[in-house]
């Protein structure tokens, strides 16, 4: 909690030169539903698309070559990469690269136990699909997967 109330809502705000094309991948290829839409002068034009939960995942240089080694086996991440949680890693590949993503990397299993894919998408965005292949209460006991929290149950 901040100082002056939770955090409701995680939003990233992305400029697509191919708005309809964009929106096509995103919404209609990848399934994220339209939650408003809004519309002004001079054919100025918002969707706001449901990802589900937002979660801001904070990862050091080292973590982030570890993840592009593991996933691509390259060195490929720009700063900002945007990751969807799916049921199906390998169909949701191939979904997206039907409606025109690039694929980096077909899909992995990775050694926190999740079938990861990296793709190219409209807006210039970099995209990684995981299918968890564990529940966060069994990975929490495994080493090296404690949060800050966990760390300080055990003092």
């Amino acid at each position: 909690m901040t100082p002056h109330g939770p955090v409701l809502q995680l939003r990233v705000v992305v400029e697509a030169a191919d708005f309809e094309q964009a929106l096509a991948f995103y919404r209609d290829a990848l399934g994220l539903p339209e939650q408003a839409a809004f519309e002004g002068t001079g054919d100025a034009r918002v969707v706001i698309l449901d990802a589900g939960r937002a979660t801001l995942e904070l990862a050091n240089p080292a973590q982030r070559r570890m993840i592009d080694a593991v996933e691509v086996g390259r060195d490929v991440s720009p700063p900002i990469r945007l990751a969807f949680e799916v049921t199906d890693a390998t169909a949701a590949t191939a979904a997206l690269a039907a409606a025109g993503a690039t694929v980096i990397a077909e899909p992995v299993e990775t050694p926190w136990r999740s079938r990861n894919a990296r793709l190219a998408g409209p807006a210039g965005l970099q995209l990684t699909l995981f299918e968890e292949l564990e529940s966060p209460v069994g990975r929490a006991t495994r080493d090296g997967f404690a949060t800050a929290a966990d760390r300080e149950g055990d003092d």
